[in-house]
């Protein structure tokens, strides 16, 4: 019965991780002043990676029910990659590499990783 509980506070902390997207609002004014691009381009960052989230959650919902939490490891991998990549992007000031990034790799981790526990959820709370 323990085990259950730990698995819906994990939940909860994988939520709360891939919460963090919503920090790009307090980034963007450093990633312009950093990089010297406006508003609107740093916004598009964002709104990528919204639409990943919803992409990656849309198409790959089957397997994630299908193969389990093992998609955990997998969103945290494509998410801290996007996070590392974002940093590149900053450095470099590259826009595009930003979008790739920010937008198409960390959007397609918060996707997994928000589908991933809610999948898990269900099945040990149904």
């Amino acid at each position: 019965m323990k085990n259950r509980w730990l698995i819906a506070l994990s939940a909860i902390g994988i939520h709360i991780c891939i919460g963090s997207v919503y920090a790009w609002s307090v980034l963007t004014k450093p990633v312009m002043a950093e990089m010297g691009i406006s508003l609107s381009s740093t916004t598009w960052a964002f709104s990528i990676a919204i639409l990943f989230l919803g992409l990656s959650a849309a198409f790959l919902g089957k397997f994630v029910e299908r193969i389990g939490s093992c998609f955990g490891l997998l969103s945290m991998l494509f998410f801290c990659s996007g996070l590392i990549g974002t940093a590149l992007a900053v450095s470099m000031k590259s826009v595009a590499l930003l979008y790739f990034f920010y937008g198409a790799i960390g959007g397609i981790g918060l996707g997994i990783g928000y589908i991933t526990p809610v999948s898990t959820l269900v099945k040990w709370f149904p």
